[in-house]
C-alpha cells in the first residue's frame, strides 16, 4: 500500500501547495510582482535542465523530480498569466452583444500570448523527452494542459461554478468572456474521456515497477486532481474553500482588491487541472 500512498500524496499535497503559492503570489502588492516572475522564470530554466538530465533515468528519484520540474514550468505560466504579464492582445472585456464566433474570437484573443507560451513550451519538453524512458515530466504537462484547455472551454460554455474569488482585479475583465450555466454539452465528455485516460495510466502503472510505476501513479493522481476540479465546475460546492490562506493577504496597493471577480478552476495553478 504505502508504494501507491507516497506517490498519491505527494501529488496531491504538490497540487494544492504549489496552487496556493501562485494565488499568494498574485495577491502581495504589485511592486513584488518583478521579483516574483524573475524567480519563478529562474527556477523554470532550471526545471528544463533537470527534466534533460533525468529524461534517460527510470528510478524513482528521477520520477519525482521529472514531475516537480513539469510542474515549476506549469506555476511559471500561470504566474506569468494572472500577474498580467503574459496574457493576451486584447485586454478589455466582452463587448456588448457579442456572440458566437465573435465572443470566441475574442475570448482566445484575451489568452492567446498565454496559450502560444504554453504551446512552446509543451514542444520544448517534447523535444528535451523524445525517445527517452522517463515521460512522466511531458505525461505531466500534457495532462495539465489539455485538462486545463478543457476547463476553459467548459468555462465559455457555461458552468454553475466560475470560482470568482480567484481572479485578481488587474484581470477582472477576463470573467466577462465566461458563462454560468447548471451544465454544457461538453462537460459529460470532459469528464468520461479524463476517467477513461485515468483508468488506463492506473493500470499501466500499477503493473510496471519502480520509477516507472512511481511515475504513472504521480501523472495519474494529477490528472484526478484535474477530473474532480471539472466535477466542481458544475456541482453546488465551494471550490475554493482549500485555498483562502493564499487569498488573505491582497495587497493595499491594488485597486479593487476586494472586488468579487471571475476565473476559471484551472487557472489556479493545476486545474490540472
Amino acid at each position: 500500500m504505502t508504494t501507491w500512498m507516497l506517490p498519491v500524496g505527494f501529488a496531491i499535497f504538490i497540487w494544492w501547495f504549489a496552487t496556493g503559492l501562485v494565488l499568494l503570489l498574485d495577491n502581495l502588492p504589485r511592486t513584488t510582482f518583478r521579483w516574483s516572475v524573475l524567480i519563478s522564470s529562474v527556477l523554470a530554466v532550471a526545471a528544463l535542465v533537470a527534466l534533460s538530465h533525468t529524461a534517460s533515468q527510470t528510478s524513482v528519484a528521477a520520477a519525482y523530480c521529472a514531475f516537480t520540474s513539469a510542474l515549476l514550468v506549469w506555476a511559471w505560466h500561470e504566474l506569468t498569466f494572472l500577474t498580467g504579464w503574459l496574457t493576451g492582445s486584447r485586454k478589455q472585456p466582452l463587448a456588448t452583444g457579442a456572440k458566437g464566433w465573435q465572443r470566441f474570437h475574442q475570448a482566445v484573443a484575451a489568452i492567446v500570448w498565454h496559450e502560444l507560451g504554453i504551446l512552446a513550451s509543451g514542444l520544448l519538453i517534447l523535444a528535451i523527452t523524445w525517445g527517452e524512458p522517463n515521460q512522466v515530466g511531458t505525461g505531466t504537462f500534457l495532462v495539465l494542459w489539455v485538462m486545463r484547455t478543457s476547463a476553459k472551454l467548459n468555462l465559455f460554455l457555461g458552468v454553475r461554478n466560475l470560482s470568482e474569488e480567484f481572479l485578481p482585479p488587474h484581470l477582472v475583465y477576463m470573467g466577462s468572456y465566461f458563462r454560468r450555466r447548471p451544465m454544457n454539452a461538453l462537460w459529460p465528455f470532459s469528464i468520461i474521456g479524463g476517467l477513461v485516460v485515468l483508468a488506463w495510466l492506473l493500470n499501466d502503472g500499477m503493473a510496471a515497477t519502480g520509477g516507472l510505476q512511481v511515475g504513472g501513479l504521480l501523472v495519474a493522481t494529477m490528472l484526478a486532481m484535474a477530473v474532480v476540479e471539472h466535477g466542481l465546475l458544475v456541482l453546488p460546492l465551494p471550490s475554493t474553500a482549500l485555498w483562502r490562506w493564499a487569498m488573505r493577504h491582497r495587497g493595499p496597493d491594488r485597486p479593487g482588491a476586494t472586488a468579487s471577480t471571475e476565473i476559471t478552476a484551472n487557472d489556479k495553478l493545476f486545474h490540472a487541472s
